[in-house]
This record gives C-alpha cells, sequence and structure tokens, in this order.
C-alpha cells in the first residue's frame, strides 16, 4: 500500500514531540458559523465535513484560563503519571504512542515527556483522526504499522464523554482486524474517565484539564480533522489545518512545560496510583450512558448525541455548539468557572441538576424543526 508523506511542517508543536499524520487543508476555506454547521449537522450532513469558526476569547477568558492551569497543574500532572505508568507497565519500550487528533496530542506528549523524565525512553508519538460513525485514518495506521513493525500501539485521548470515541475505536480496531489481519489493542488510555469507558486513566472524577478551555491555541494550532471527499482521496490522511496566522495568541507550549514542570513532586506516587487501579482491575462499564438516557427522557430530547456529559464535552458544546442548557451538579465545583464565564457571555441557561455523577452536562439545542 502506497501512503502519502506527511507536510514537513504542521502544528506548532516541536516536530521531536509529535508526528502529525494529517493532510494539510490550510490553504482551503472550510469554517462556517456555528448556527450555520448546526442547522447542517441536525439536517444530515457529518460534523467532519466542515469546521467552526474558531473562537476567539477575550482576555477575561485567557485569564481565566491562566488561572484554572496554576490551580490544576499539579493535578493534571498526576494524572498524567498515573496513565502513563500504566502504559508502560503493560507495554514498555515497545510502545508506540497514537493520540486521537486533536485533544488527546497535548495529552499523548506529556504522556511521551513524563516516560522520558521517569524511565529515560523515548517512545514514538503521532497524532491520528478518528471521527465518530466514520472510523479511523486507516492509512495513518498502516503507516505507523510499516514504520514500527514490532511495535504495540497505545491510544491516547484527553477524556470520555459517554464513550462514543470509545466505541468508535473498538469498532475500528474490529474492522481492521476483518480487512487486513492485524490486529491492535483498542484500549483507549484518558486522564479522565468520568464515563467508566476504558480501564487505562489518571482518575474517574470529572475534572477539569485546562486544555479543554481552548480550541487551536492549546492543540499546536491544529484544527479539528477533517474528513470531506472533496479534499479528502483514498491515499490520503484525514485532513486538517495549520492555523499559523494565530501564532502570536498560541499557548501549546506554555501549557505543556506548566505541566511537565510538576512531574517532579508527583513523580513518588504516580506507580503506586497506577498499581492501585491495575489491581482493582476497574472494568469499562459505560456506566454513564444510563445517565445520559436519563437525562434525554427527562428533557425531552430527541437524541442522545445532543446530549454532552463532563466538564470536557460541555466545554465543547460552549465553544462550538448551538447550546440550550448546561446541567450543574455543584454550583460551587472549582471546575465550573470558565463555563460560567462562556454561559454569561453566550447566554447559555444554566441549570442546578445534582442528581448526576458528572460535574456538568451540556445540551445541544434543536434547530431543525
Amino acid at each position: 500500500m502506497t501512503i502519502v508523506a506527511r507536510q514537513p511542517m504542521f502544528g506548532s508543536y516541536d516536530r521531536r514531540e509529535v508526528t502529525f499524520l494529517l493532510k494539510d487543508l490550510s490553504h482551503i476555506h472550510l469554517e462556517d458559523t456555528t448556527e450555520n454547521r448546526e442547522h447542517a449537522i441536525q439536517s444530515g450532513a457529518h460534523y467532519s465535513e466542515t469546521l467552526p469558526i474558531e473562537y476567539q476569547p477575550p482576555k477575561a477568558y485567557i485569564d481565566l484560563f491562566f488561572r484554572s492551569l496554576d490551580e490544576f497543574k499539579e493535578k493534571v500532572a498526576l494524572s498524567i503519571a498515573v496513565v502513563a505508568e500504566q502504559i508502560y507497565a503493560a507495554k514498555g519500550k515497545q510502545t508506540v504512542l497514537v493520540s486521537l487528533a486533536r485533544a488527546g496530542t497535548p495529552i499523548g506528549i506529556l504522556i511521551k515527556r513524563y516516560l522520558f523524565f521517569k524511565y529515560h525512553v523515548d517512545l514514538p508519538h503521532y497524532s491520528i483522526s478518528i471521527i465518530r460513525d466514520r472510523g479511523i485514518d486507516e492509512n495513518a495506521l498502516h503507516y505507523i504499522l510499516e514504520k514500527h513493525s514490532t511495535g504495540m500501539i497505545q491510544f491516547v485521548d484527553g477524556w470520555t464523554g459517554k464513550g462514543a470515541i470509545s466505541i468508535e475505536l473498538t469498532n475500528a480496531c474490529h474492522l481492521f482486524f476483518q480487512k487486513y489481519g492485524v490486529k491492535i489493542d483498542d484500549t483507549l488510555a484518558v486522564l479522565a474517565d468520568p464515563g467508566h469507558c476504558t480501564t487505562v486513566f489518571g482518575t474517574r472524577e470529572d475534572f477539569l484539564i485546562p486544555s479543554a478551555c481552548l480550541n487551536s491555541t492549546v492543540s499546536g494550532l491544529v484544527s479539528r480533522t477533517v474528513l470531506n471527499n472533496q479534499w479528502i482521496g483514498e491515499k490520503d490522511f484525514h485532513g486538517a489545518k495549520y492555523y499559523h496566522h494565530m501564532i502570536d495568541e498560541d499557548l501549546s507550549n506554555i501549557y505543556l512545560d506548566k505541566i511537565t514542570q510538576q512531574f517532579q513532586k508527583v513523580v513518588s506516587i504516580a506507580k503506586q496510583e497506577a498499581s492501585k487501579i491495575v489491581d482493582e482491575n476497574y472494568g469499562a462499564t459505560f456506566s454513564g450512558m444510563n445517565e445520559i438516557l436519563r437525562i434525554q427522557k427527562e428533557f425531552g430530547i430527541e437524541s442522545s448525541h445532543f446530549v454532552k456529559p463532563g466538564v470536557g464535552e460541555t466545554t465543547r458544546v460552549a465553544l462550538r455548539r448551538v447550546p440550550w442548557k448546561i446541567l450543574i451538579k455543584d454550583k460551587n465545583s472549582p471546575y465550573l468557572k470558565h463555563l460560567f464565564a462562556l454561559a454569561e457571555e453566550r447566554k447559555i441557561e444554566l441549570v442546578y441538576y445534582p442528581q448526576m455523577s458528572y460535574t456538568c452536562c451540556g445540551l445541544i439545542k434543536k434547530v431543525i424543526q
């Protein structure tokens, strides 16, 4: 199989820390307004065919991001260390880190950094696309397998919501085995697993991962991934844009460095915490889905796709969908300050809803009657 070569320069991360297996679509206009995209998506278009216009936050919101980063940087570092220890215990030096673009990319870099810090191993790290209802980028997987024939792939993402991507990944790996006879571990490693959707995680607490607050400016200036037949050919990687014009607003490497500086504080307890998770043998029960179905019924929502649980997913709703309401478990939660700011700016109704395990839940507005 012939696979196209990657672009020599893509994104604002150091090229030694991640290889993006994405087709550069920077020269193509793919963005549309949130309202137009929502209308198209609810009319049957797939979300991956276009891109949202990147949210340009005001200074007050950026200041809030930095305060959140200072407040939770050690917690993020510990979760990184705990999940990294689990990965290394299972796969060791044969590990090939494969982040799911884009939220998984900074997490993959931090795991790579931690394992270099702790074990002095420099693991390969790639970022590839997976798209709900359309699967994983098989060309990217072939590329990685050709480069690392004896390696053991470890998929990485930021967090779980109700588990749609975990399920998509399992289905994609099963299909890949059926088509090519190659078995790939479908376990998804994440920092936070409030939906109980995986067995490799840093915590199951639904807390704020500060990189969820922003879009490309904490993700190497890379857009969401695109799968549009007009621009993506049969032998191409899935696509994305590099927003190089936003370089002055880029916080991607600042974010990574702030977390990395905390590794020394957490390294002494990380392995023990990781061992507890392994020893307890936590299952992937997808228990959060029961709550989603209850919320869907209670609020008269047509599709569970309109219910987005967890801090990370709720933030995505507020940043790039048309929100209807945001459900809040605890009004005094330290993980919701950025959402309160977004709700005020965008006139989103906040509803006190203590009867859920998630910290919050975003409900998308139905725009097609």
